[in-house]
């Protein structure tokens, strides 16, 4: 439950027109609700502390939600100077991680001994999905409305935000930002390519090449350092194409008629005077003295993130560095704080700490959480990681955890005569068919209860059930009073339904098994290291996700499918050990003295170094390991006591 709730504004909004503007200029259902929501501000929850990298400053890493982490900030009186944001599209897609079996270290010798490279096509893999970008376009609107008045409030005065979308629903957006920041402050909506196009795509179609990023500053003061964008080759070769004496290119244009002749007199002391072949003055303009073109709205010079490029990250939606490091380096300077509230990949956080700049990353997913902690590590940055616990984030993420409650609600079935807003039925010998509500953790709209929610079910959800039902459920994360909403029940007298309420959270709470490890401490005393040893390592729910796959990969193959086998000791399922040598209580803030990482061929990465090492199957530290983090190769973390 939250702590309480921080207003989105600095006074009070009650009375504010904080959505006149944009209702008339858009009118969408649901609307008011958001209003309402506005109204009671942002949810403050509880942080834990989960480790510190290095020196950590000002720099954070959040595991959360956009709202709950802008109610963080808000309440330490941190503010942001510049925000990237690379939100979900509303594409209707699916984005799913590809999780790569490693090599069992059994093998790594022989590998070597006959120096052999593991080619991508022999890799084993499978899918483990993400998140789902499918929408109804009114949650949508009113969810990005929340989240930017959310940000807004954490922004300097002197701050820049780039929102960055595509065709689905930019337009919209648009509108939006105009409402929330103002007309007068919209800067430009950038026009990135970021593929070759790719031509005719059929008779009533073309193709999607382009993204667009709306650029709006907090006020009318705001950073911004102009950008000079180098000369193609092309453009060289087309406007500077004549050479001087000493090699160096030029190109000329003619004298102006009121130029002063001190002005051609310096010039030509300069060399910089050139003679056509009919005896007219022109001025030289060498290459290798001119910066550039300055930038413009229109940006074609910057390639997505291709299979090979050394930034990949493996990440759905990674965006490339040279499009942050452009943004960062034109709105804001040296020592500002960068934010990114949807930081997937951590390419705005790993760019900002590159360019000198203090980094907020904040993402609900656990693969976010990992892939730009490991990011970041290697690239030397300090910072604290936080995770919010506002109880969304129960399992890996908002997907993953949505089906596994379905698994866990103890008979709960589908049930065609109950429409969509319940989840399915529970058939109990006393009460019957029991319909249950579930929140969905992908809409953050629906995950406080409310009076306002309550009151819907009573008077919009009961009255459309069937006559024989008796007894709902109703699940939720998060509420608003309890003992006012069971008042608010039982005082109504609109139907003879019974309803009981049910915490999510006691269902989810023992939700995930930790992995099971057998290892041993080595070394030690009148040896200058410690070293543990992995002998065997167990994860039920990877064993279960891979027998899924195999199941429906064998139905599904044209051609003779090989099952996905892992051995006996299951070390192939390890993505990444670190010991911590300075803490040994459970629950203590995690520090990593000594950890490595297993890239997908099979590879060391020690310390955030890259190696050309196989993993033979330990980790060793020059201090005493006082606790053991594993983390399976679909990103569970478990820790073990030494």
């Amino acid at each position: 439950m939250a702590i309480r709730y921080i207003p989105f504004y600095p006074e009070p909004i009650e009375g504010q027109a904080v959505l006149n503007n944009f209702k008339r200029t858009l009118r969408y259902h649901g609307t008011d609700k958001l209003q309402d929501d506005l109204r009671r501000g942002m949810p403050l929850y509880e942080l834990e502390k989960k480790e510190d990298v290095g020196t950590p400053g000002d720099n954070l890493v959040i595991r959360g939600e956009c709202i709950s982490a802008c109610a963080y900030l808000r309440e330490q009186g941190k503010k942001v100077d510049l925000v990237y944001i690379d939100p979900p599209f509303a594409s209707g897609a699916d984005y799913a991680k590809q999780v790569y079996i490693r090599r069992n270290p059994k093998l790594a010798s022989e590998i070597k001994a006959a120096e052999q490279e593991l080619e991508d096509e022999e890799l084993r893999s499978f899918e483990e999905k993400m998140y789902g970008d499918v929408w109804d376009k009114e949650k949508y609107l009113n969810w990005m409305y929340e989240n930017l008045t959310a940000i807004k409030s954490v922004m300097s005065g002197n701050a820049s935000i780039y929102v960055h979308l595509d065709w689905h629903i930019g337009h919209y957006m648009k509108v939006l930002m105009d409402e929330i920041f103002g007309e007068d402050n919209f800067q430009a909506e950038i026009v990135w390519r970021r593929m070759t196009p790719s031509g005719f795509k059929g008779k009533y179609n073309i193709g999607h090449s382009h993204d667009a990023i709306f650029w709006y500053s907090n006020s009318n003061e705001y950073t911004y350092n102009p950008i000079v964008v180098p000369y193609s080759q092309k453009y060289i070769d087309e406007r500077f194409s004549k050479v001087d004496e000493n090699g160096r290119r030029f190109k000329d244009e003619k004298i102006g008629t009121a130029t002063p002749q001190s002005t051609i007199d310096r010039l030509e002391k300069e060399g910089k005077l050139y003679t056509t072949s009919t005896g007219k003055l022109r001025i030289k303009h060498y290459l290798d003295e001119a910066t550039g073109i300055a930038l413009d709205d229109v940006w074609t010079d910057i390639d997505a993130v291709n299979s090979q490029a050394d930034e990949r990250v493996d990440y759905a939606t990674q965006k490339p560095e040279a499009l942050l490091e452009r943004i960062i380096n034109a709105s804001s300077n040296e020592g500002m704080m960068v934010a990114d509230f949807f930081g997937g990949s951590g390419v705005t956080a790993a760019v900002a700490h590159r360019l000198g700049r203090k980094f907020i990353h904040v993402d609900i997913g656990v693969n976010s959480m990992q892939t730009v902690r490991d990011r970041l590590r290697a690239a030397k940055a300090g910072f604290s990681v936080l995770e919010i616990k506002d109880g969304v984030q129960l399992y890996r993420n908002p997907v993953q955890t949505m089906d596994k409650i379905k698994q866990l609600i103890p008979g709960l079935k589908n049930e065609d005569a109950v429409d969509e807003f319940w989840e399915g039925v529970i058939e109990d010998s006393r009460y019957g068919m029991m319909p249950v509500y579930v929140p969905n953790l992908m809409d953050d709209t629906s995950k406080l209860l409310t009076k306002d929610l309550m009151n819907r079910i009573l008077r919009e959800a009961l009255p459309d059930l069937p006559n024989n039902v008796k007894r709902v459920v109703i699940y939720y994360i998060d509420i608003e009073d309890e003992d006012s909403i069971r008042k608010f029940i039982a005082e109504d007298d609109s139907s003879d339904i019974e309803i009981e309420l049910r915490d999510m959270k006691a269902l989810l709470d023992d939700m995930v098994l930790e992995d099971k490890a057998d290892f041993s401490l080595e070394g030690g005393e009148q040896e200058l290291s410690y070293t543990v040893r992995i002998k065997s390592f167990l994860s039920d729910r990877l064993a279960q996700k891979i027998s899924e796959y195999n199941q429906k990969a064998l139905a599904n193959a044209k051609k003779k499918y090989i099952p996905i086998a892992l051995s006996e000791e299951g070390l192939e399922t390890i993505e990444a050990l670190s010991l911590d040598c300075t803490a040994s209580e459970k629950g203590a803030v995690w520090h990593s003295d000594a950890e490595i990482k297993i890239d997908k061929l099979g590879y060391v990465i020690r310390d955030g170094v890259k190696t050309t090492d196989f993993w033979d199957g330990t980790i060793s530290s020059e201090k005493k390991p006082l606790r053991l983090k594993i983390r399976n190769i679909c990103g569970d973390e478990t820790i073990y006591q030494l």
